[in-house]
């Protein structure tokens, strides 16, 4: 975690446009499966590992990551250091309510680092151009987008340099859990990294989405020696 704030402060310094992506098993998956999703992926500047089935695997494969950097913990290590710089933010995504809400907390928060701007998730490619104008009037240093996995990154990733902020970075249900509309996985979930687990119960609908991760394990044990080699 303390490597990637310091990577994306310098990029904030570049003023070069980055996008990161948080990746988890779910997301690793759709790329194996959609070679558009998988060449997004690759092109991304900083992929960090979400799950911690990434980080399971990094172990499986004999190239282990030092440790797990969830997206909802990046976000906050990000607007603290933003408080020392004086950086500016741009929150995309969820509804009005949840992003108004969300936008209110952070400003309670960090004090220190302005929220220049926020809107909900809810447009669709016909209103792209509006919503790029409208963040980059703002001038912001980092662009949160809360949009879903199959959505945010691609989105981000397809207007990058229109959009042109020095960091960019989906944070899936984020702003839900920082508004108070929805908890995150308790302590003790985290600890057995069972964070998944905690969403399935609570969303039921998640099974669906779930069912890619007994494929991943299978996959991660079948090609153990091949994990860190480019395809």
């Amino acid at each position: 975690m303390q490597e990637t704030v310091q990577y994306l402060t310098d990029a904030i310094s570049a003023r070069k446009p980055h996008q990161v992506i948080t990746a988890n098993p779910i997301m690793v998956m759709a790329a194996l499966e959609n070679p558009s999703y998988k060449q997004m992926m690759q092109q991304a500047d900083l992929i960090v590992p979400d799950g911690s089935g990434v980080v399971w695997a990094s172990r499986v494969g004999g190239d282990p990551v030092a440790e797990r950097v969830a997206g909802f913990d990046l976000l906050h290590e990000l607007m603290k250091e933003g408080e020392r710089h004086r950086w500016r933010v741009y929150l995309l995504g969820a509804s009005p309510e949840v992003v108004q809400e969300a936008a209110n907390r952070l400003k309670m928060q960090y004090p220190g680092t302005e929220i220049v701007g926020y809107r909900d998730g809810y447009f669709g490619p016909e209103q792209d151009d509006e919503v790029i104008e409208e963040v980059r009037r703002t001038s912001p240093d980092l662009l949160f987008v809360a949009r879903g996995a199959d959505t945010q990154e691609p989105w981000i990733a397809k207007h990058k340099q229109r959009l042109a902020v020095p960091v960019m970075m989906g944070v899936g249900g984020s702003f839900d859990v920082i508004s108070g509309r929805t908890k995150r996985a308790p302590k003790v979930f985290q600890k057995l990294r069972l964070e998944w687990l905690y969403r399935l119960i609570k969303e039921p609908t998640r099974f669906r989405r779930m069912l890619a991760l007994p494929k991943f394990a299978v996959r991660v044990l079948r090609e153990r020696g091949n994990l860190t080699k480019s395809r």
